[in-house]
């Protein structure tokens, strides 16, 4: 009777081993949920969304932009490091906390063919090659910048120059040489200064780039759910979601010194994108399906890039630009707080992963 009893229960453990892997497999479904779905309810929680995230991605980036009229707010003012710094940590975060897992879980979905998505680790490939990307557009575009501006400017100050010396030819070769010199001079200052300006327009420019391409599949994501369970948190968690961001992109647009017209274009594209992916969420969820192997795949690359994007401008461009500033350097107290509002930033922008 025991020996028997033993035998079931190998027999039983035996077929468990067997059944488990299926049943775990079943588990892991490509089918949509069915639960929770309400499309009446859900649809007004999106048109709440579209609403808050427009307001608060407008307010947010427009309040850096505000230190041209509030001098408290001035980029020269200690405050500012502050806030980027704030801003930056919110931004590395997105990258690090938000962006980047949805990518690994869409490219290592069990939707996808095995082979190849199994075989290679296209996410941190992905985001590495943006990554370089980034920085090639960003050391390109800088140099290219700077060799059009000498040729421009020095080379004109060269021929002034010249015709001044023939001009004056025999008033002395001191007189001359003291002019040239001081004209150099003045030259190279204007040349750092068009140089630094340059470079943050092309970190404006890219990072509003990896924003806006993370932003257009949140909003998507958002707009063809039709559950208000999963809805309801991810109207305030990315209404916090959209004004930090827009804080850090507006330090960067603020120190960019871009025309009205510049900045007014720039600002708007980034408040409309989240709530412009919503409402195309909206018009395409009756037939599409997130599970779908094409779609798990273009969201999961355009995903791994904008968190390569954000990585490398919120470490590189951001924080090592500020950080290395002399007048950070030179200042252990404001050294102390930016550290603090980095860590901040990133903290509560993290927290808001649980949500979003």
């Amino acid at each position: 009777m025991i020996t028997s009893s033993r035998s079931l229960c190998i027999i039983f453990f035996c077929i468990l081993l067997v059944l488990l892997p299926n049943i775990v497999r079943g588990e892991c479904t490509c089918d949509p949920e069915d639960d929770d779905r309400d499309k009446t309810q859900a649809l007004k929680y999106k048109l709440a969304a579209i609403a808050s995230i427009l307001v608060a991605g407008a307010i947010g980036v427009y309040l850096p932009v505000l230190g041209k009229t509030i001098p408290a707010l001035s980029p020269e003012r200690k405050i500012f490091f502050l806030i980027k710094a704030f801003a930056a940590g919110v931004i590395l975060s997105t990258g690090f906390v938000h962006v980047l897992p949805d990518a690994f879980e869409n490219l290592t979905s069990p939707c996808l063919d095995e082979h190849p998505w199994a075989d290679f680790p296209f996410t941190g490939f992905a985001a590495m090659v943006a990554a370089i990307g980034t920085l090639m557009i960003d050391a390109f575009a800088t140099s290219y910048a700077t060799s059009y501006y000498r040729k421009s400017h020095f080379g004109e100050a060269e021929d002034n120059v010249s015709d001044e010396e023939k001009v004056g030819e025999h008033a002395g070769h001191v007189h001359v040489h003291t002019h040239a010199t001081h004209g150099h001079a003045h030259g190279s200052i204007e040349y750092a200064g068009e140089s630094e300006l340059l470079r943050h327009r092309v970190i404006s420019l890219v990072l509003e780039l990896g924003i806006l391409v993370h932003s257009v599949i949140i909003g998507i994501s958002l707009g063809t759910s039709e559950s208000p369970k999963t809805i309801k948190p991810l109207v305030a968690a990315l209404t916090f979601h959209q004004f930090f961001e827009g804080m850090g992109l507006g330090g960067c647009i603020t120190q960019a010194k871009f025309k009205s017209r510049g900045v007014a274009i720039l600002a708007l594209f980034f408040s409309l994108t989240t709530p412009a992916g919503i409402a195309i969420g909206i018009g395409i969820s009756s037939f599409y399906d997130e599970n779908d192997p094409t779609a798990l795949i273009v969201e999961g690359i355009f995903n791994a890039a904008a968190a390569g994007i954000l990585i490398y401008m919120s470490l590189v461009d951001l924080l090592a630009a500020d950080f290395m500033n002399p007048k950070m350097q030179d200042n252990k107290r404001l050294q102390f707080g930016a550290h603090v509002s980095l860590l901040l930033g990133a903290g509560c922008m993290s927290l808001l992963a649980k949500w979003a």
